[in-house]
């Protein structure tokens, strides 16, 4: 079938299933190929292929909703609901959103990015279903790991007790980015090997009403039975207890038994829980055999082999960097012990779980428990290492301020995917961090140049004994610059001049310090001579140095790839306010008020004018003026 003629998913209705299970080797083909060329989650797609086709023949999308949780699974909704033309573009700037995207289409009635959201924003809309009286089904699918995250456990506990009429979709792939951890992947485990429950209940049920009655005493026999089976057959029965009706594990595959089951699970009153059992990476080796989140999400890659495509840049990973860099010091140092939420691939840590078991702990999709737990450490007299995605840390936020913060503990966040992450686009982009963090009293922020600095700013941070220190890095490899075989420990609020110079000075650290040195050259060619500062320490700044900065009277310009209320451009206009340099010409850059999308990041800087272009052209003006003033001053 020409996937590119599907405009709605009515035509499924019409489908025997002969013809869905072809329709879902094309649809395998198509992602497969196409995500070849543009990289992406093949393997939470290709999971989810049958279970998504008979979602929309059981269901009338967008009528009734669809809540895909976490979102990067939605490319078969996606293509179902006519826009498999646009998967050239997938995740490129102004192309097709990798997750869902509601200006996209009305099919897309939930924009996630972060875990575990859909049934809390499910029961959001089954409310306003029924104080309207209207007539619509809910349908939040939800996977085994984003499960185990806390708002997912609360939203659960909600709607259960109000016995809300919605149909939870429960796929169980065993795996979310890395394998998951906890005593609830533990329940879905012995939930996996129990059988099919429903039917057992139901001959039993069945036999029980060929017994001719005798009273009450073997009615209550009887149901004392039943319940028993459940208890046997259903260890915990944690969602039954819960206020659900569970049906399942169901073969996540089998179009029938998916159909069958929901068709059943539309007649049921109240919350139901289908329990689906799916193959992450079904219909490609690669994928399929993969048991450590590699083909969760990639970039291009060889479809004949499987093999990535790889970059050319050979400089260290940021995330390697920092965590083999911790590892390293833990050899010497027995408090070091590290914390994922999740990540353990992503943020490179493999090595030390490998080398440190006991002291590596992945908390699973639980960001508040993981910095909370990190707390803790700390005040043992541990030196607890925080990995965590900046997109993600912002779920930490009263943790990291009341649990940390307040109490002045010895916690090491790092900061991974630091400024704009690109191809995930806007629910990924780390550029909110410095700005929730900075106002954080005891709070040491810090983001070096390069990944010999990177180092560096790993032995200070563990060799900080005075509160909590965070590292901001970049997503992606760094400069490839020579390393130093020692580390050395950074004087806290220690700023670096990288180039001297009269007319100007640009302030900036980590990625756009290069942006800045280019400005420089540029400036240079016109008779400007601008100063360029390695500013590392976001907070606490040097204030020794910018007393001499603006001592001089010239201009100052900020850079950085963060939101700009709140930054470090707004922490140097405060300097200045408050020590009195009331005179002072301070222009910012950064990022706007606004989310930014996916894309090339590149792309996206030069979209919001935050190129060393823009730079030039902002120090010009003011020196110009600068110049036009002093001239009439005379």
């Amino acid at each position: 079938m020409d996937l590119q003629t599907i405009t709605s998913p009515s035509f499924l209705k019409e489908l025997d299933n002969k013809q869905l299970v072809q329709l879902s080797e094309d649809i395998r083909k198509f992602l497969i190929e196409n995500l070849s060329r543009t990289g992406g989650h093949i393997g939470p797609n290709l999971g989810v292929v049958e279970l998504t086709i008979a979602l929309h023949k059981v269901f009338d999308s967008p009528a009734d909703k669809f809540l895909w949780d976490v979102g990067h699974q939605s490319y078969v909704h996606k293509i179902l609901t006519g826009r498999a033309g646009q998967f050239d573009t997938l995740r490129q700037f102004k192309g097709l959103c990798g997750f869902p995207k509601r200006n996209e289409s009305d099919h897309d009635v939930w924009e996630t990015g972060h875990s575990s959201t859909s049934l809390s924003a499910a029961m959001g809309m089954a409310a306003a279903r029924d104080i309207k009286k209207e007539k619509n089904h809910v349908i939040p699918i939800i996977g085994d790991g984003a499960l185990t995250g806390g708002m997912a456990l609360e939203a659960l506990n909600h709607i259960g007790h109000e016995q809300t009429n919605m149909i939870v979709i429960l796929n169980d792939n065993e795996m979310s980015i890395a394998p998951n951890v906890g005593a609830l992947h533990n329940v879905l485990g012995r939930l996996r090997t129990a059988g099919k429950y429903n039917k057992a209940k139901d001959d039993l049920e069945y036999l029980m009403k060929k017994i001719p009655a005798v009273g009450g005493k073997l009615a209550s026999t009887a149901e004392r039975v039943k319940d028993s089976l459940k208890y046997l057959l259903v260890s915990g029965v944690f969602f039954e207890e819960l206020g659900f009706t569970y049906l399942g594990p169901i073969d996540g595959h089998n179009l029938e038994e998916l159909e069958e089951n929901l068709n059943y699970a539309k007649k049921v009153e109240g919350p139901v829980l289908l329990h689906v059992l799916t193959k992450k990476g079904k219909g490609f080796l690669p994928a399929e055999q993969d048991v450590i989140g590699t083909w969760h999400g990639t970039g291009p890659y060889k479809m004949e082999t499987g093999d990535l495509v790889k970059s050319s840049n050979t400089a260290p990973s940021w995330s390697g960097l920092v965590a083999e860099t911790v590892r390293k010091l833990a050899r010497t140092d027995g408090r070091i012990a590290v914390i994922t939420p999740a990540m353990p691939v992503g943020s490179k840590l493999e090595g030390f779980a490998s080398e440190f078991p006991d002291r590596m702990f992945d908390v699973g999709i639980a960001e508040q428990h993981a910095t909370t737990m990190a707390a803790g450490l700390a005040t043992q007299n541990m030196k607890p290492f925080l990995a965590i995605y900046s997109t993600f840390l912002q779920r930490a936020y009263d943790q990291v301020l009341h649990d940390i913060c307040r109490q002045n503990l010895n916690v090491f966040i790092g900061i991974d995917r630091s400024g704009l992450v690109g191809a995930d686009g806007e629910t990924h982009q780390g550029v909110f961090d410095i700005a929730f963090l900075r106002h954080m009293p005891n709070m040491v922020i810090m983001m070096p140049k390069d990944e010999n600095e990177g180092q560096h700013m790993v032995k200070t941070a563990i060799a900080y004994n005075d509160g909590p220190i965070a590292l901001r890095y970049p997503r992606g490899n760094g400069l490839g610059v020579p390393m130093d075989s020692e580390l050395q420990v950074l004087p806290i609020g220690s700023w670096e001049v990288l180039k001297e110079g009269t007319d100007t000075v640009i302030l900036t650290f980590g990625t756009t310090i290069p942006m800045a040195l280019k400005a420089a050259e540029q400036l240079q060619e016109q008779g400007i001579n601008a100063e360029v500062v390695n500013a590392r320490f976001i907070k606490p700044m040097d204030s020794a140095m910018l007393h001499e900065i603006f001592s001089r009277n010239i201009p100052v310009v900020t850079i950085e790839e963060a939101v700009l209320q709140g930054g470090f451009g707004s922490a140097v206009m405060e300097f200045a306010q408050e020590a009195g340099y009331q005179e002072a010409v301070i222009d910012r850059l950064g990022i706007p008020d606004e989310f930014i999308e996916h894309g090339d990041v590149g792309e996206l800087m030069d979209e919001i004018h935050l190129n060393s272009d823009e730079v030039v052209k902002r120090v010009t003006k003011h020196v110009q003026i600068q110049a036009k003033a002093g001239s009439n001053a005379l």
